[in-house]
């Protein structure tokens, strides 16, 4: 990166690598400048800068926009959505932010995230509403530990994969979702437990990309970028 920051969001956008906002050291610390890596020419560029300095914790990209939530030099919640096709950055304050939780995914034009922390049921924002009113639930509630918190939502095969911290995985089939609610959603859920090589693929990608060799791990984020 041309700007030396931490704590920063990033998303992939068109196979570019963009990062925004974050700390550095020094007295203003709180970024707004944003970059952007083209691994066809393996080099980073500065972009527009956000409105204002944020250090994000949530990201998404979704209807082609990357939207970020995080907070600003004095502790203000702030959200911001950028567009790469002009190079601009908005502030926004709709319904789809209010209700934004994180870890969350955008698959096949819908946006979905987490509603427990281990991750037994997703919210679907509906952007009809503006408004996070429907949900799928697993009924299966896994407890409240760290280790089985939900670290990370992502789309694979066209299912929702979510992985927690202790890495197990499960699978949810929103592609069948658009008519079911309360408990006939059951039957969308998937764990991988005992699926022999898939499951031995997917832990260990995933345990390579945490660091779970380490006595104490999490997974903090993943972007994948084709180079």
């Amino acid at each position: 990166m041309l700007r030396r920051r931490h704590f920063f969001g990033s998303c992939v956008i068109n196979n570019c690598l963009y990062v925004a906002g974050g700390e550095n050291e020094g007295v203003n610390r709180s970024l707004k400048s944003a970059e952007v890596y083209d691994p066809n020419k393996n080099r980073w560029s500065f972009i527009s800068e956000m409105s204002t300095a944020m250090v994000p914790f949530i990201g998404v990209v979704y209807g082609g926009k990357w939207f970020l939530k995080g907070l600003g030099s004095h502790r203000q919640v702030l959200s911001e959505v950028y567009q790469p096709e002009n190079d601009t950055w908005n502030s926004v304050y709709d319904g789809m932010v209010a209700g934004w939780r994180n870890p969350s995914a955008s698959l096949n034009g819908h946006l979905y995230a987490l509603e427990c922390k281990d991750g037994c049921k997703l919210r679907v924002y509906d952007e009809a509403t503006d408004s996070w009113s429907k949900h799928i639930d697993s009924k299966m509630h896994l407890g409240n530990s760290r280790a089985l918190e939900a670290a990370s939502l992502v789309p694979l095969n066209g299912k929702l994969c979510i992985v927690r911290n202790n890495m197990s995985i499960s699978l949810v089939d929103v592609s069948n979702s658009s008519d079911v609610h309360g408990e006939s959603a059951e039957h969308l859920w998937e764990t991988l437990a005992g699926k022999g090589q898939f499951k031995t693929l997917v832990t260990n990608l995933w345990s390579s990309l945490a660091g779970r060799g380490r006595l104490k791990s999490h997974i903090v984020h993943c972007q994948v970028l084709q180079v």
